[in-house]
């Protein structure tokens, strides 16, 4: 912004239209010429201000009105090169499509067509494999069974195929009731009744099976849908559910998988790979006249104090995304710490004998731990995303760093498609994107000592962001296995951010532990790519048995547990 600003002057739509008409006619005077030589002074101060400001207002209107993509194509609106397997969103950089991979898809009894076009992107179709949850039913063909004679040709022999598959779609209630109407009849002379029995397995007039509260969290916590929603649903089928019964459901379950929980924290804290961030949150008891009358500062754990020594009093979720190996495991909590604070608490768990985590996150300071040390990496994406945010006012230049950052992105994903091993990858890094973040580190650099770029600009504060934090950016060319994004705990995080935009608030601290649970538990499922209905279901059949061994009972082990407990006669039916 050029320090000596010169005089902005208004002038009223009269005003103006009488000095377009005198320059039309050529007829300016001295006084008329100096006013025009203002306003283009002063337009261009205005420009000026706007290209200072273009990363605010570009932040703002993706805010308001959202933001599609930032794919470098996209944002660049290079249509000619549309290759986006280098990309980088904040959808994520690792790919997250369900119905991307259109391997399988239904067959019919017709020849397939080798020529047509593959399906694009977002067709919204599914391979029947993908449908893992469908019943199966197998029809048989009556008529010929394999190793019988053609009655076609009646000299060859049928041989079995893969079978034709069609699918076919019921709409149904989220919660089924069932209502058995048991005989009963009465002696005429001395009163006594007598009661068909019910059925197996039925002891109770109303009684809840152990599905109910799994797909009513699954909808809660799951998908964002509150439980008045859901009570409306269910009305509409004419099968009532309150909104306080369902909550009382859920509060149940989550008392027994409270010890599934705890061992995922004490496993999540061995990972060798962290990803932290916040994102804020709301508990109605701690809002307001509400704050007073429940008197939650008696509550001495929540008690959280800023580094000035005042109180705290905003919320937050934190989310937590811990790796090893093959295993990822998600962690929520909601209270009054900041991400680094609970990242803290979480690995106090660790053992001493263990190396130092990897740990990911934004540059900010609230997602850092006070006194354990980590290994610290910075998210790529938001040091991309100061140069995404000032593309309009510097467009070859935004277009240089884009284009570098692809470049990485996609080697990182040829790693992936490779499996290579966290050393292996290390290598083909230093040797294939070392070269491009170096170069790219050298054009940054000199963009601002050739005084190319001025520092204050948006640009200029797009590399000095990158460049103060260049180690912590480039940790994956050092360290193996170090990531290159947070957007895998930003992901996560959106389990919280839509339950808040549809429930709006947790109800009471409770309430909010109840939310992480069951949020830990099915994005860690989803992590893991195992069915998270199935699995808490099996869960909750044997609650009596996970307090005693919980660390048989996680997503990616649970059925071998099962398989035992079958073997012993154990399971619960």
């Amino acid at each position: 912004m050029p320090k000596n600003h010169p005089e902005i002057i208004q002038l009223d739509k009269k005003a103006k239209e009488e000095l377009q008409q005198r320059v039309l006619a050529s007829s300016l005077s001295s006084e008329d010429a100096m006013t025009v030589g203002t306003a283009l002074d002063s337009l261009h101060y205005l420009e000026d201000i706007i290209r200072e400001q273009a990363f605010s207002i570009g932040r703002l209107n993706k805010l308001v009105f959202g933001s599609s993509t930032e794919k470098t194509d996209a944002v660049l609106g290079d249509s000619t090169n549309s290759d986006s397997s280098g990309s980088c969103d904040e959808s994520g950089s690792d790919g997250n499509r369900s119905d991307e991979n259109d391997a399988g898809e239904s067959a019919d009894d017709g020849p397939s067509d080798e020529t047509a076009s593959p399906s694009p992107r977002g067709h919204g179709r599914n391979g029947v494999d993908a449908y893992t949850g469908a019943e199966r039913i197998a029809v048989p063909l009556e008529s010929l069974q394999p190793g019988d004679p053609c009655p076609e040709c009646a000299k060859g022999t049928v041989y079995a195929m893969p079978p034709a598959v069609f699918l076919r779609f019921t709409g149904q209630t989220p919660v089924a009731a069932e209502i058995y109407e048991c005989q009963r009849v009465r002696c005429n002379l001395c009163g006594a009744i007598f009661t068909a029995p019910p059925p197996e397995g039925i002891s109770k007039q109303r009684e809840y099976d152990i599905t109910v509260p799994i797909i009513i969290a699954l909808l809660k916590y799951g998908s964002g849908l509150p439980f008045n929603r859901l009570e409306g649903l269910q009305r509409n089928f004419g099968i009532p559910l309150p909104a306080s019964n369902q909550w009382q459901l859920v509060d149940d379950a989550a008392k027994l998988l409270e010890v599934i929980l705890e061992e995922l924290k004490r496993q999540a804290a061995l990972g060798d790979i962290v990803y932290n961030d916040d994102t804020t949150a709301r508990i109605l008891d701690w809002m307001g006249k509400r704050a007073a009358e429940k008197a939650f500062q008696e509550q001495t754990d929540e008690i959280v104090f800023n580094k000035d020594g005042s109180q705290r009093c905003a919320t937050y979720t934190t989310g937590i995304v811990s790796t090893c190996e093959d295993r990822r495991i998600a962690l929520f909590f909601t209270g009054r710490r900041h991400a680094g604070e609970n990242l803290q608490r979480l690995l106090g768990q660790r053992s001493n004998d263990l190396p130092l985590p990897i740990q990911m996150c934004d540059p900010l300071s609230q997602n850092m731990p006070d006194e354990l040390k980590t290994i610290v990496a910075n998210c790529l994406a938001h040091g991309r995303r100061q140069f995404v945010d000032v593309v309009d006012a510097f467009p070859e230049e935004v277009k240089h760093v884009l284009k570098a950052l692809k470049e990485v992105y996609k080697n990182d994903a040829a790693a992936r498609a490779e499996k290579l091993s966290p050393e292996a990858r290390l290598r083909f890094h230093q040797a294939e994107s070392g070269p491009i973040m170096e170069e790219l580190k050298q054009w940054m650099e000199g963009q601002i000592e050739e005084r190319l770029v001025e520092p204050n600009s948006g640009l200029g504060k797009a590399i000095s962001y990158m460049t103060e934090r260049w180690d912590k950016f480039t940790l994956f060319l050092r360290e193996p296995g170090a990531p290159l994004d947070n957007n895998i705990c930003e992901r996560a995080l959106k389990k919280a951010i839509l339950h808040r935009k549809n429930s709006l608030f947790y109800r009471t601290l409770n309430g909010a532990h109840v939310g992480d649970l069951f949020m830990s538990l099915i994005y860690t499922c989803q992590l893991c790519k195992v069915n998270a209905f199935e699995y808490l279901a099996e869960l909750l059949r044997n609650a009596d048995k996970l307090v005693d061994r919980p660390q048989c009972w996680m997503p990616w082990n649970y059925r071998q547990a099962l398989g035992n407990a079958a073997q012993s006669g154990t399971t619960t039916a």
